[in-house]
């Protein structure tokens, strides 16, 4: 039996960046990561990699940014007023920012001066190659 779109399956996974620093891995979270195959619950690059695999079978894939997190977008990063903020705000802080609909993004203070705020609400990964180490685990069904 090999993963199929739509399949839920277990992985074990470590996450680094191209320089070989991690930045999550499965162990970290004490169990495998659980998910439907193919139905956007991960990155699309990481979906992609285990449609075919086999219990048991472990591959490496690099993941460009347009199939992990995407590329920064400019009109992500906006400048605010200071007086919208605490005074205890500092430069690479992260905040979050209410949205119309009552959620909030993650954001970070990049840049503070006398008059505005500049904060980024690029995902922290936008831009990023990425490089996966997965091992399947388990297929449910």
């Amino acid at each position: 039996m090999v993963v199929e779109k739509g399949s839920k399956i277990k992985v074990e996974y470590t996450g680094s960046f191209e320089n070989g620093e991690v930045f999550d891995a499965s162990e970290k979270h004490g169990e495998p990561l659980e998910f439907e195959a193919g139905a956007g619950m991960v990155v699309p690059g990481f979906d992609n990699a285990v449609i075919g695999m086999d219990v048991g079978e472990e591959k490496e894939v690099t993941l460009k940014p347009a199939e992990a997190y995407g590329e920064p977008h400019p009109n992500a990063v906006q400048k605010v007023p200071k007086e919208k903020f605490p005074a205890e705000a500092k430069e690479g802080m992260m905040i979050g920012v209410p949205l119309p609909n009552g959620q909030q993004i993650p954001a970070k203070i990049t840049k503070i001066d006398d008059k505005e705020v500049t904060i980024d609400m690029n995902h922290p990964m936008a831009g990023k190659t990425l490089v996966f180490k997965i091992k399947v685990v388990e297929i449910l069904k």
